[in-house]
Formats: structure tokens, C-alpha cells, sequence
């Protein structure tokens, strides 16, 4: 070929055309400022636990200095709506319990936001089954007893619980119903952390709570171990059985710990926060810690946290009408 000819052709070979010059490709959502990631309960719950461990590993992954802030009040609401009224630039996320924002829509008369709308699932975190336990004055050593006990001396059974309505709360009274036991005195506490360490004292001598928090609890004699959720045993209680052993309901109760941004986040983003917690809890280290703290890893994705939640809506929403549970 010519050279003038060759100088014809090379230009349309190699260089783009103008239309493709005006629509660059898409770039990965950068982050550019600190990242927060909002738990909405008081330090020491398992929210919080996971929120920590997270976050140094977080800040390397993004290349941004990662904080936890705690924002308790309102059963988790507050904190859930801080984040759903936040810019919507992936920059602060809620990590939660999901199961306060599949009870909220049906306990609260008035939300300040709309946890369907407002809130956007990126992907679950982790499961942990309820630690059933007792506080050791309490006479009893298996859940025959305690169920035995229960429906016999209900007004002696004080359950500590995380607030009003919350999953843990309501687990306690779909068991106390099964068992037969009226009357029993259920106390709440602002969040699973203040629940357990009124547990250990003594002023509550029952509580169910997840298994992340309420380990080191069983662990060290302050409370007394009963029973688990979910449909195995935890590796550091084998002698502890499960509800689902047991004939109990509740079997699938427990901390679903999620990760959400605000509603109108960005596709974009949501899948790069579903990717990078995906990896991270991935590696086999925090696989194993997240086991030693009697969890579960649940990197399901978005689509699959959004169903989820939709069905668990659904489910408690009949045991708070059933209950005649209402808060304002």
C-alpha cells in the first residue's frame, strides 16, 4: 500500500469516532471523602462488633479512612433514618440488624422514613443465631426446665430483651407462648448490648439475643447457656441444642446483620459496596473470625437481601398484629 494511501485509512482504523468520544466509558465509583458507617444502637451489641471489625479492613479496600459512628435511639430508627436522609454517594452506610427494619413498617404508627423507599439493601453481612440463656440464679439447666419453670412460676422469668417489637422480642414470646407461659415480665433495654449486661447483673434472669454479643457472656459463667437458633450447633457450645432440635419455633430467629445506603444510591455503587464486602468476607481469616464469634457469613448480594426483607416484613408483621404490639 502507498503511503498516501496507508495515511487515508489510518485514521479511521485507530482513532475513535466523535460520537464515542462524547460517551467515555463508565468509571468505578470512587470514593473521595471519609467513609461512616452508622450503627444505630449503643456500642458492645453485634451490630457494632461487626461495624469494628469491618472497618479497619474497609479502609484499606476503599483507600478512604473509614469511621464508626454510633447513632441508638428510637429502636434503630434514628440511625436507619440518619442514613436514608444522607446524600446518597456511598459514602455512609447502615449496618443493622435487617430484622428492626422488617418489624418497624407494622410496630410504628409514624416512621420518619420509609425503610422500602428510603433505604437501599447493598447485601447481607452475616448470620447469628439467639443465644437462649438464663442467669445463673435462675434454677434451671436445660430447656425442659426452663420451659417447665417458665409456664409454672412465670412471675419469677424477668426477659431482657432489646426493645419493644424488635426480633429477639418477639422470638421470646412466640417461644413463652409455645412453652404455655403466661405472665412472663418482658423488660426491655436500649439495645442488645444494655440487654445483656442487665442479664449478667441480674436484674433480667432470662434473655434471647444473638450469638456474637452474648457468647463471651456463656463463655465466662455470667449467664447461663439454654438453647440456639438456627438449624446447628454453635462449635463453641456443641452441648447447647438447637430450637430446631428442640420442636421449638423461631428456628430461622437471629441477628441478620445487613449492609444499606439511602434509597436513590447510585446502581453503581451499590454494586461496588455488594463486591468489596463480598471480598472482604471472603477471605478465610474473617470467615473464621466471624465463626469464633458464632456467626455465619451472608454475602447473598442485594436482589436477595431485598426479598429477603420483604418476607420477613410480611412474616413479623402477623406476629406484631397477633400480639397487639403498637408504638409510636
Amino acid at each position: 500500500m502507498r503511503r498516501r494511501d496507508l495515511l487515508q485509512v489510518l485514521p479511521a482504523v485507530a482513532l475513535p469516532s466523535a460520537a464515542a468520544r462524547a460517551q467515555p466509558a463508565a468509571a468505578s465509583p470512587v470514593f473521595d471523602h471519609v467513609v461512616r458507617l452508622i450503627v444505630p444502637f449503643a456500642p458492645g451489641g453485634t451490630s457494632d462488633i461487626l461495624a469494628r471489625l469491618l472497618a479497619p479492613e474497609l479502609s484499606r479496600a476503599l483507600g478512604q479512612n473509614v469511621v464508626v459512628e454510633n447513632r441508638s435511639g428510637a429502636s434503630g430508627n434514628l440511625g436507619a433514618d440518619l442514613v436514608a436522609k444522607a446524600p446518597p454517594d456511598g459514602h455512609t452506610a447502615l449496618v443493622i440488624d435487617a430484622g428492626i427494619l422488617a418489624t418497624a413498617p407494622s410496630l410504628f404508627t409514624r416512621l420518619p422514613f420509609d425503610p422500602k423507599r428510603d433505604l437501599q439493601p447493598a447485601t447481607m453481612l452475616i448470620f447469628a443465631p439467639y443465644i437462649l440463656a438464663v442467669h445463673p440464679s435462675l434454677p434451671v439447666k436445660s430447656a425442659a426446665e426452663l420451659a417447665a419453670f417458665a409456664k409454672a412460676q412465670p412471675r419469677r422469668v424477668d426477659v431482657a430483651h432489646s426493645g419493644i417489637g424488635a426480633a429477639n422480642h418477639l422470638t421470646a414470646l412466640i417461644l413463652t407462648q409455645h412453652w404455655g407461659a403466661d405472665g412472663l415480665t418482658m423488660v426491655p433495654y436500649r439495645g442488645g448490648a444494655a440487654a445483656l449486661a442487665a442479664s449478667a447483673a441480674g436484674e433480667a434472669n432470662m434473655i434471647v439475643n444473638g450469638a456474637t454479643a452474648t457468647q463471651p457472656f456463656v463463655q465466662n459463667g455470667s449467664l447461663r447457656g439454654i438453647a440456639v437458633s438456627g438449624t446447628h450447633r454453635l462449635p463453641a457450645f456443641p452441648d447447647l441444642p438447637t430450637f430446631a432440635e428442640l420442636g421449638w419455633p423461631g428456628v430461622e430467629s437471629g441477628t441478620w446483620q445487613g449492609l444499606l445506603l439511602p434509597g436513590t444510591t447510585p446502581a453503581s455503587m451499590v454494586a461496588r459496596w455488594e463486591a468489596e464486602m463480598r471480598a472482604l468476607l471472603a477471605r478465610p481469616e474473617m470467615a473464621r473470625r466471624m465463626a469464633e464469634l458464632g456467626g455465619e457469613v451472608r454475602t447473598d448480594g442485594a436482589a436477595a437481601f431485598r426479598e429477603w426483607l420483604g418476607r420477613e416484613t410480611e412474616s413479623w408483621g402477623r406476629v406484631i398484629r397477633a400480639n397487639n404490639i403498637k408504638l409510636d
